[in-house]
């Protein structure tokens, strides 16, 4: 069975990201939108990786512009706003689909058939916390914001286990 650390993706830059760099991390995978009601979490995420980055949390944003074509811009545009508007310091990949038949590899190990969490991600800002071994932990609504008790809670589970 595969685990995160099997995967590959490109980050906004276009540069391979390989995502065994993060074995023995937690990891909080999340597909965003510049142009979502939902946006505004982009603060909450950046908090959350200020908060717990130190203990061993990656945050990774996977722009996507599958939900309403709130993610239309190209790779420079969506850094410049992610550095300009929400100033945050995670990762940021290429844009990705999430759903359908172009879903990325990562996302069928995410949501696919074969998955703890099966089912087509429901809009931006969807929420994986990968454990530390790679394996899914959790996955939480877009409407549940960063900061909630829920998610850190099952921040610093993963970070402890």
């Amino acid at each position: 069975m595969p685990t995160l650390h099997d995967f590959e993706l490109s980050t906004i830059d276009n540069t391979p990201l390989p995502l065994k760099q993060f074995e023995g991390k937690a990891v909080l995978l999340v597909n965003v939108a510049s142009r979502c009601g939902l946006t505004p979490q982009y603060t909450g995420l950046e908090a959350l990786y200020q908060q717990y980055k130190s203990a061993g949390l990656e945050i990774i944003g996977l722009p996507c512009n599958q939900f309403l074509q709130q993610e239309p811009g190209t790779a420079e545009e969506i850094k410049q706003f992610c550095s300009v508007s929400y100033p945050v310091t995670f990762p940021l990949s290429s844009k990705i689909e999430v759903n359908g038949e172009n879903r990325i590899p990562l996302y069928e190990w995410l949501a696919g058939p074969a998955s703890p969490y099966s089912g087509d991600v429901a809009w931006n800002f969807e929420k994986f916390l990968i454990g530390k071994n790679g394996e899914v932990v959790k996955r939480f609504h877009p409407k549940i914001e960063p900061d909630d008790a829920e998610i850190k809670i099952a921040i610093e589970e993963a970070l402890e286990a």
